[in-house]
């Protein structure tokens, strides 16, 4: 999978506003329905609620991926957005996240959506990587770091 054909300049957002995981959460949907990339936003936002339920996003490092699927995607969408300040959204190493990418993908389509979260793993595994997209001033700054 190709980030590339995923993100783009309008799916990437700095400084996020939210102070609470829901805000995120809100802030990362708005991003994709101003894309253009989901209609039915309530949908979407059950989708990944539901799915922080049974077990949070947040990682480790830093890094959060809140996620889920609905029957109203049709083909695997997400974006990233950056917090300038850091959000406690219960992350597996109990620390604060200011790095988010949302995906969101069909129901009946596992192989994108799996792929896509192994791709993200490998790249923010390098904290060369994470500081680098911490550091960037634009979206563009992000896309190129994750082509990289």
């Amino acid at each position: 999978m190709n980030l590339k054909t995923v993100l783009t300049k309008d799916t990437i957002v700095l400084h996020l506003k939210g102070t609470k995981k829901e805000d995120i959460i809100n802030e990362l949907l708005d991003i994709l329905v101003k894309a253009g990339k989901i209609q039915d936003r309530a949908a979407a936002f059950s989708a990944v609620m539901e799915r922080e339920q049974k077990m949070s996003t947040g990682m480790k490092h830093g890094i959060a991926i809140p996620h889920g699927k609905s029957a109203t995607i049709h083909d695997l969408v997400a974006c990233i957005g950056i917090a300038d300040t850091p959000i406690d959204f219960d992350s597996l190493d109990h620390e604060p996240c200011r790095i988010f990418i949302m995906t969101l993908s069909p129901l009946e389509k596992t192989g994108p959506h799996l792929q896509f979260l192994a791709e993200i793993s490998l790249i923010f595994k390098s904290s060369e990587k994470r500081n680098e997209i911490l550091k960037a001033q634009t979206p563009e700054e992000i896309l190129h770091a994750l082509a990289e």
